[in-house]
């Protein structure tokens, strides 16, 4: 979980990870969700270590709300005999979360190349709820240059600060740091393929999810074979094609010597690098690739590979216990979800999921012929697949808090998992009894971090031997049995006592890292599975591809290898001046990325390098002169000064080293030539110690262009006027021509450039060789205005302007117009050219809003008016700077808006059939009395005196209604839907034994061969008394939603509690399904309305943003 910037750009495909500390700048966006080192306890040989030194620091801090220090530390504490202390950011890093970081207290102090390794963690303890504190463990080598480490994003403040949430508890904030110091270990020069066999696979950010799953499925070798014989030609690109991007992986984990790059297989799934960098479940990944590769293996020689490794069968029952009735349904699963809370291990949870459940009383089954019967209800095995994959539930929904939240419990797994234990009490009669249920435990994937972000990592043994693998993204470590099954089961810890003598207590602290999914091999099929996998299973032009790739990239090594026995020469001329001043760079003379460039071995000498120049631009040698380049003070790049015969006499290596004292394994030359009336080169003038070589450039005025003109040698002692004529006759001036001179000076971070007085000497402009000098003919003698006048405010111009793509919010993907504006207009100046542009008259009315670089859409937050000072404060998103911008034409004025609170309100109207949102403003102290008092002037209401009331709706739930006396500054409609609707009048009356139950409209979907329920459409709540029918109730609810008899015969109604359904009969007395108090939230228990492939009758679209909600895992591909 350490902070992550996006990886640099190499010029090998095997991109890196970048992993930064914290600064006072953000330099990008910090995932957390991702640890891309691995822990350093694992030692090769699996010999045993002594248990690192560890403790558990608890900071309390007092008037948390009033710190006004932007960073806070706490108390030093020593861990492993090193001194540590917490370092915060109150009110944030420069972001609006919480930040907080673990720091090494004594860093200025410690001696030149100290570094210390520790895993940690750092936690936010919520004071009312322990189970639900906020806490992010990571991992880190701390040093010199990173003496502390953590999260930037802690948490939001908003959360922090809410004093509804626990954090704050009178104003006192409790912060935890737990931390293990591990011994140093050599991380880089760890060789995984020399010391295992195996190699890694490297993470693009936050992939360690993807990259476990990948090495458990390649070390299922029948799965790698039938993968290399799916269908691919040469002619295939990888990024467009799964499988050949598999193959491709695949080949390499085999055959490479060096951990593997995933971004040929992400890109294959349209996956960009926002993508990469969002962490997923590896469940739901397991999942979508196995569907994927289903269906690319249909109609291939491997098709019914997936099913006949992983899909197994069993058989949902419904038995009567009095009459001779029995309901059976098969289905198939390719993985089971197994239930960790309440449950001790695998055994456990095996029992939960065929547990009988008793339909009696209330709950009695409908046996068609035979009426209400009392019965029993469950689940048994038909039979089990060869692999075994089982998901643990690890992540729950917690009603009551609105949040998921990690259950760490201990969680036991065997190494031999036998199914057929008691009788296979497992296995339906229809089972095949002579096939033998003992499976072997093949992988642990395992999940470190909490709720909110962590790190994937697996433990796998490839060929079920007694030696375990740890697989942590590119590090591949042996690892002993007690770290693969006991180190992984979860629960809880106990720290050892630091100071015996002085404190007592005992701390125990949670296990964060813990078995995620588990797969099991039969034993009867092991020698089917784990089979022998070689060079004759890959395809011939994948293996002749691949193997060229490699030759091709062993070039590439020996090129740098050798790359110490040559330079590189550069080699600039007039003709790229010509070719660039104007068009590419307006500042400085050339770009020498798009000069000629020379790769000559260091020792050839330089007289014949000039031979090779003669050859390659027609220039004999006589004619050459040479001229080094270097960088001034200001940081311009100018000719400095000719090489000297004695120079020109030594090998290139030699003229380098004396020339570049950066080091650069670059020369970099100006070639300079002389040429007559018919262009062809003559003999170059002598040049004395006086003779100072000056570039010129000249400024269009009247078209707003510049170009570059020549060069020329000039005496010191001269002046500036001396060379008029000859400028004029560079320019096509007329001879007396009156013309300006300035002198370019530099132009980073700002323009400098300056006048040039004529009447007095170059010395005294203090003018030297490489110099450039600006001319422009004279603004007073042009009688036309400009609009810029003079060569300063040009080159300000030039260096401020920005082509910004406006983009309306309504269509985010969109270019509408492009303008050119300048990076210091102000952000009254951007709207009004907006507002221009698209003819409206007050620009007031426009509302900006940024562009994430790194998500491509909409920053959440608009701009608030007058927010920033200037436009490039609108285009910059951590240190990326972006060229869009999305704008929206507002009703009112934006400062008129900003003190309003908008809420969208969706409102069923009742003498209509449809849903309308309105937007209701209102200042921000209103009441929710004061929302639907306005919208009672906008709706139409079924009589005037009917009463209404505002609910709050989610993924078309309804979680809550609002009291009248509730403020809407805090409501949220961001992320929730809000609905009004009329208050019926028999809710008015309600009796002692009536019920206000929630009636969801539902669908069933089946993902993976497992049934998930769907809900859609409008929410309501419905009045059901006391002894009524499902019949009875069904009318009422055709009558409300006023559904046509053909539409509605098609529904089913059922009971549903926590997302199962529950069919109801006609005869059914409904209230009797809604006496159980053992939920969490009403809106867990449901009358639910099921529609079979039909869409509701009256749907509205829900505003529901994903961006607090994990972003599903797709594959476009």
């Amino acid at each position: 979980m350490t902070m992550m910037t996006t990886p640099p750009l190499l010029d090998q495909e095997e991109e890196e990870e970048m992993l930064v500390p914290h600064s006072d700048v953000v330099e990008g966006p910090q995932p957390m969700e991702e640890v891309a080192q691995v822990e350093p306890t694992s030692t090769v040989e699996n010999q045993q270590v002594e248990e690192p030194p560890s403790m558990k620091f608890t900071w309390t801090i007092e008037s948390f709300s009033r710190l006004n220090t932007k960073k806070h530390y706490s108390e030093v504490f020593t861990v492993g005999g090193y001194k540590w202390r917490i370092l915060m950011f109150p009110k944030g890093n420069n972001v609006d979360n919480l930040s907080m970081y673990l720091d090494v207290a004594d860093s200025s102090t410690l001696p030149y190349g100290w570094s210390r390794y520790a895993h940690f963690s750092l936690a936010v303890v919520n004071q009312v709820h322990g189970n639900y504190s906020i806490r992010k463990d990571t991992q880190h080598q701390f040093n010199e240059r990173e003496s502390d480490w953590g999260f930037t994003p802690f948490m939001p403040l908003n959360e922090l600060y809410d004093p509804g949430r626990g954090y704050l508890v009178n104003d006192t904030c409790v912060v935890e740091a737990e931390v293990v110091v591990h011994k140093l270990l050599d991380y880089w020069s760890y060789d995984s393929k020399k010391e295992t066999g195996y190699v890694g696979l490297k993470n693009q950010g936050a992939t360690c999810y993807m990259n476990s799953l990948l090495q458990t499925l390649y070390h299922i070798p029948y799965f790698r074979k039938a993968v290399y014989h799916m269908p691919t030609t040469e002619n295939d690109m990888p990024s467009g094609s799964i499988p050949l991007a598999l193959q491709r992986l695949f080949y390499k984990l085999q055959y490479n010597d060096r951990s593997v790059a995933t971004k040929e297989l992400t890109k294959s799934f349209g996956w960009d690098t926002y993508d990469s960098f969002m962490q997923h479940d590896v469940q739901e990944l397991n999942r979508v690739l196995s569907e994927k590769l289903e269906d690319k293996m249909k109609g291939t020689v491997v098709e019914g590979t997936i099913q006949q490794l992983f899909e197994g069968h069993h058989m949902n029952y419904i038995e009567c216990i009095n009459v001779d009735y029995k309901s059976t349904r098969k289905e198939s699963f390719y993985d089971l979800q197994l239930d960790v809370k309440g449950c001790q291990d695998v055994y456990a949870s095996f029992d939960k999921y065929v547990e009988v459940e008793s339909l009696e009383g209330d709950n009695k089954y409908h046996a068609e012929e035979h009426g209400l019967q009392d019965a029993k209800k469950g689940v048994l095995f038909i039979d089990f697949p060869p692999v075994l994959q089982l998901q643990l539930k690890r992540f729950e929904y917690d009603f009551m808090r609105d949040t998921m939240v990690k259950i760490n419990d201990r969680y036991e797994f065997p190494l031999q998992l036998d199914l057929d234990r008691d009788n296979g009490k497992y296995l339906s009669p229809d089972a095949d009894r002579s096939v033998r249920n003992l499976y072997t435990l093949h992988s642990v994937l395992v999940h470190s971090g909490g709720v909110h972000g962590g790190h994937y990592y697996a433990f796998i043994r490839p060929t079920l031997s007694y030696q375990w693998f740890k697989f942590d993204d590119e590090r591949v470590t042996k690892e002993d049995v007690k770290r693969v099954l006991e180190e992984q089961y979860g629960g809880e810890e106990e720290l050892p006592q630091t100071n015996p003598g002085i404190n007592n207590n005992h701390f125990k602290f949670t296990k964060f890292s813990n078995a995620y999914m588990l797969v099991y091999i039969r034993e009867s099929d092991k020698d089917k599975v784990i089979c022998n996998v070689d060079e004759k299973d890959i395809a011939e032009h994948l293996r002749i591809r691949l193997k060229k790739e490699q030759q091709e990239k062993e070039k590439k090594r020996i090129y740098k290898a050798q790359a110490h026995l040559y330079t590189i020469i550069k080699v600039a001329r007039d003709e790229d001046l010509i070719d660039q001043i104007g068009k590419d760079i307006f500042f400085d003379l050339v770009d020498h990325d798009k000069v000629r460039s020379f790769h000559i071995q260091k020792q050839t000498p330089f007289n014949l390098f000039k031979e090779e120049v003669a050859k390659v631009f027609g220039i004999p040698v006589q004619f050459q002169r040479f001229w080094i380049w270097a960088k001034r003070q200001n940081h311009t790049y100018r000719p400095n000064r000719r090489l000297t015969l004695h120079e020109e006499a030594q090998s290139v290596g030699q003229l380098r080293e004396v020339s570049n004292k950066t080091h650069y394994a670059e020369l970099k030359l100006f070639l300079e030539v002389e040429t007559g009336l018919d262009l062809h080169p003559i003999p170059l003038p002598d040049k004395t110690k006086e003779d100072i070589l000056l570039f010129f450039k000249l400024y269009d005025l009247e078209k707003g262009k510049l170009r570059y003109v020549g060069r020329l040698f000039v005496k010191s002692s001269a002046k500036p006027v001396d060379i008029l004529p000859k400028l004029n006759q560079m320019a096509g001036f007329d001879p007396d021509e009156q013309i300006e001179l300035y002198e370019e000076i530099k132009f980073e971070p700002c323009v400098m450039c300056e006048y040039l007085d004529k009447r007095i000497s170059f010395r005294s402009n203090q003018i030297e060789d490489g110099d450039i000098i600006w001319f422009q003919k004279s603004p007073a003698l042009n009688g036309e205005e400009c609009q810029y006048p003079d060569v300063p405010s040009f080159l300000h111009y030039v260096h401020n302007r920005q082509i910004v793509h406006f983009r309306s919010l309504e269509r985010p993907k969109e270019d509408d117009f492009c303008l050119e504006l300048s990076r210091v207009h102000s952000y009254d100046d951007v709207v009004e050219r907006v507002a221009s542009q698209i003819g409206l008259d007050d620009p007031s009315k426009i509302r900006l809003t940024s562009h994430n670089c790194y998500s491509q859409q909409p920053k959440p937050q608009p701009i608030k008016y007058r927010g920033v000072e200037q436009l490039s404060d609108m285009l910059v998103y951590y240190n990326q700077t972006s060229d869009i911008l999305y704008y929206e034409v507002l009703d009112i004025p934006l400062p008129e808006l900003q003190g309003l609170k908008n809420l969208k309100v969706a409102f069923h109207q009742a003498t209509k059939d449809e849903v309308v949102i309105h937007n209701i403003r209102l200042p921000k102290q209103s009441t929710v009395e004061d929302v639907l008092n306005l919208l009672k002037t906008k709706v139409e209401l079924s009589h005037p005196n009917a009463e209404l009331r505002l609910l709050e709706a989610f993924y078309h739930k309804i979680y809550k209604i609002f009291p009248h006396n509730e403020k809407i500054e805090n409501i949220n409609d961001q992320y929730w839907t809000l609905c009004a609707e009329e208050i019926p009048e028999e809710e008015k009356n309600l009796g002692p034994n009536d019920r206000l139950i929630h009636v969801y409209h539902f669908t069933k979907e089946t993902a993976q061969n497992q049934m998930q329920v769907q809900n859609f459409g409008e929410p309501f709540l419905l009045v059901i008394h006391e002894g009524e029918t499902l019949a009875e109730v069904k009318v009422r609810i055709q009558k409300k939603l006023q559904v046509p008899d053909d539409e509605f015969s098609k529904w089913k109604f059922a009971f549903l509690s926590l997302g199962r359904p529950e069919y109801l009969q006609d005869s059914d007395i409904v209230s009797s399904r809604f006496q159980r108090r053992d939920v969490y939230g009403a809106w867990e228990q449901y009358l639910g309305l099921e529609h079979s492939g039909t869409s509701p009758k009256r749907a509205y679209a829900v505003n529901q943003n994903r961006h607090t909600f994990e972003k599903p895992v797709k594959i476009y591909n």
